[in-house]
């Protein structure tokens, strides 16, 4: 009953120390001598000492000579911190934002993987500057092979930019919603009729309601916009880059896609 007293949860004992976190994170991949983790971590060993003890005492690390590694358990809690602090490391990007934000568009499976939008940042440009935010994304339209946008809403010119990616070859996939299909037919027909006559043109309506105004994504970032819970777009944009946000938004636009229909005449 003493000897439990004294004993710290695996949760405090995990998160509770910023050295101890990182101790268990720097040995992830293979054991580490003292000298090496002392330098990565930038402290003495006096400080650090103490921590390690810890670790030790909870079963979470052993150590022969001065070289120190993951036990068993350790290498389970670990496997299961990073993915946790993914998590948190985009929340913190701007917790305000997604404090506010109406999530339930996104379904579970991606929620539990939106540590992958890890390279990311939340745009407020002024009214007057709304659009300027996707000047470098049309350029990277140019060079990308495909490029997706889903989309309650109209972007300026959207038709010239559409009828630029299809004259460079590039595979333009368009989902909208039942409303914008109905604007489209009344009042771009004969664009949308073009556009739909081209083998790089891809177009579905979405069959349920769109809970977010729109998201877009090539080969190199995209660019998502959500409504806030009062269901209203606040001109707040989450701008991300790299490979790993491009597949989780990519899996957002397949899950999508499985309840959208294709339109082949308009």
């Amino acid at each position: 009953m003493g000897v439990d007293l004294v004993k710290k949860r695996l949760l405090d004992v995990a998160f509770a120390s910023e050295k101890r976190m990182n101790v268990l994170l720097f040995l992830r991949n293979g054991a580490k001598e003292m000298d090496t983790l002392l330098e990565l971590m930038d402290t003495n060993r006096n400080s650090l000492l103490p921590q390690m003890k810890i670790l030790e005492e909870h079963y979470l690390i052993i150590h022969y000579n001065d070289t120190y590694e993951l036990t068993t358990i350790g290498k389970v809690v670990v496997d299961d911190m990073i993915p946790l602090l993914d998590k948190i490391g985009v929340f913190d990007i701007d917790i305000d934002y997604w404090g506010s934000r109406d999530l339930d568009f996104i379904p579970s499976p991606l929620l539990d993987k939106i540590g992958q939008l890890n390279d990311c940042k939340i745009i407020t440009p002024h009214i007057t500057e709304l659009f300027s935010v996707h000047k470098s994304f049309n350029m990277d339209y140019k060079v990308s092979p495909q490029v997706y946008v889903v989309t309650t809403t109209l972007y300026p010119n959207f038709d010239s930019i559409i009828e630029e990616l299809l004259e460079s070859n590039v595979d333009f996939y368009y989902i909208v919603s039942q409303e914008l299909l109905n604007k489209l037919r009344t009042e771009y027909q004969k664009e949308i009729t073009s556009f739909i006559n081209n083998e790089f043109f891809h177009m579905y309506v979405y069959t349920k309601k769109m809970k977010f105004l729109y998201f877009t994504f090539d080969s190199v970032h995209s660019l998502i916009s959500a409504f806030n819970k009062k269901g209203v777009f606040d001109h707040k944009f989450m701008l991300c880059q790299g490979q790993s946000a491009v597949d989780w938004t990519k899996e957002l636009y397949d899950h999508i896609l499985k309840d959208s229909i294709a339109v082949t005449e308009i």
